[in-house]
């Protein structure tokens, strides 16, 4: 039986990476070519617009996707349910920002943005006929379906994205990247996925279910918040082009963290809550969780960080070079995603969604001080206090975990120290070649190749678990074939 729902979590996990990473290569690509056709004061603009869009979309889960995953026996009348009253829910909030979107225009001094915020705002609608099949396909592990979905949709996004683009549209060719893409992504979800809504509703059951929820929705709407408060600030206090500069940093590590880590906690969430009365069974799964996403990401992030020069050079070109010092701050702080998000899945699993509320509380009071003080010192200084803020995030969110599953932060910090420091041997010697006299693109191949080939080697003669372990996965898998 353990060995079953191992082989299920590891299949679904591999059909979610490939469909993150499906999606991202193709965006990744969109956002080089778009990156050299428009200016950085467009992406700033954009970036202002999707702090709002950012933060309304937390509302549209409102903690019933969780719920109805968390549930160990939701049927259709809970699917049903979360359904109707998503979509409602979602109508009502895009009239707010329709109306809204004058003032937070004249909010930054600038008229333009009330027409993008309004067609932007429109993902609104859609997510909301999604959201309960993404629930869905989340509860009976079948991440298959997201593959096709989002490939097909950010495919089809990315050639009317690049088209408008070259033929002159702007900001507009971003805003029509993203409709599309979500709408299409919705479609094909609706296709591939055969659950549709009853005609059925309870007040009971959503009450049920907000019980759980509407503490994760706070959770999520504090931890928003927060993260876009910084991004106001800037756009606000400094310029547009400092904006573009900090959130063009922040993509790059954010492309391969958020992949890895929402891949991860999509299926880590119900496979935990599938044993979530056996605490040693979540404890495993916590402890393998942290172990093998650090061992996947640790390399990536301390690669990118050393390389940081030499690839926005490549990718975006000299224009772009003030943002290589916020992707090497990125780096460092979502290279420790993977135990944030370990220690809450296993919060949620557990049922604990009001200790999951409190721990974003605590987190964001403390996060808060840190901004107050550091916004005052420059773009910069609000990039460096991230550093400080998580690690203190690390301490706090481990904490209970102590009590809960008896895994002390001492003990995952054991656990993950072994990655970080074949990473860190690895990031010395890749950034020692950097030091060589010849072109950066020539220069930046030898990094990457070594880099590889270092962590391999050290993988082995260390006979580091996790690498044993996925070696000992794709055998299987090339036999069974």
């Amino acid at each position: 039986m353990e060995n079953q729902v191992k082989e299920k979590v590891f299949s679904n996990l591999l059909w979610r990476l490939a469909e993150r990473y499906g999606a991202q290569i193709v965006q990744f690509v969109v956002s080089i070519v778009l990156a050299r056709l428009l200016m950085p004061e467009i992406y700033g603009t954009i970036a202002l617009v999707m702090v709002f869009i950012t933060l309304l979309s937390v509302f549209v889960d409102s903690g019933f996707g969780s719920a109805l995953i968390q549930k160990k026996d939701s049927d259709d009348l809970d699917f049903s349910t979360v359904f109707y009253f998503n979509i409602v829910f979602c109508a009502i909030l895009y009239i707010l920002i329709f109306f809204l979107a004058p003032l937070i225009a004249k909010f930054y001094n600038k008229d333009e943005l009330t027409a993008v915020i309004r067609v932007l705002s429109l993902t609104l609608i859609f997510s909301s006929l999604k959201n309960v099949q993404q629930s869905y396909v989340s509860k009976h592990m079948m991440f298959k379906k997201f593959f096709f979905a989002t490939l097909i949709g950010t495919i089809i996004s990315a050639v009317v994205g690049i088209w408008m683009a070259v033929k002159g549209f702007g900001i507009w060719a971003i805003v029509a990247q993203s409709l599309t893409n979500t709408a299409i992504d919705t479609l094909i979800l609706w296709i591939t996925v055969k659950w549709r809504p009853k005609k059925q509703f309870s007040f009971q059951r959503l009450k049920i279910l907000f019980s759980y929820g509407w503490k994760l929705l706070v959770s999520a709407l504090l931890d928003t918040t927060y993260n876009e408060l910084r991004q106001l600030i800037i756009g606000k206090k400094y310029s547009t082009e400092d904006l573009a500069y900090y959130n063009k940093g922040e993509q790059f590590p954010k492309l391969i963290v958020t992949n890895i880590n929402s891949s991860i906690d999509s299926v880590l969430f119900p496979a935990m809550s599938s044993v979530q009365e056996d605490k040693e069974q979540v404890k495993l799964m916590t402890k393998k969780a942290i172990r093998m996403s650090t061992y996947i990401m640790a390399p990536m992030m301390i690669g990118l960080a050393v390389t940081a020069n030499s690839v926005v050079r490549l990718v975006l070109g000299e224009k772009w070079l003030s943002a290589v010092f916020f992707l090497q701050i990125f780096c460092i702080t979502y290279m420790f995603y993977p135990i944030h998000t370990a220690n809450l899945n296993s919060y949620k699993a557990l049922g604990r969604s009001d200790l999951f509320l409190k721990l974003e509380i605590v987190k964001k009071i403390v996060g808060l001080a840190i901004l107050s003080v550091a916004m005052w010192f420059g773009v910069k200084a609000i990039a460096l206090s991230l550093l400080l803020t998580t690690a203190l995030s690390i301490i706090i969110n481990s904490w209970p975990n102590r009590k809960l599953l008896n895994y002390t932060l001492l003990e995952q910090l054991k656990d993950i120290f072994p990655n970080i420091f074949l990473a860190l041997v690895m990031g010395a010697l890749v950034w020692l070649i950097g030091l060589i006299p010849l072109h950066y693109i020539a220069v930046l191949t030898i990094q990457v190749v070594t880099g590889i080939i270092v962590y391999l080697f050290g993988s082995i003669i260390t006979k580091n678990s996790e690498f044993v372990y996925l070696f000992n996965i794709l055998k299987r898998k090339k036999y069974e074939k």
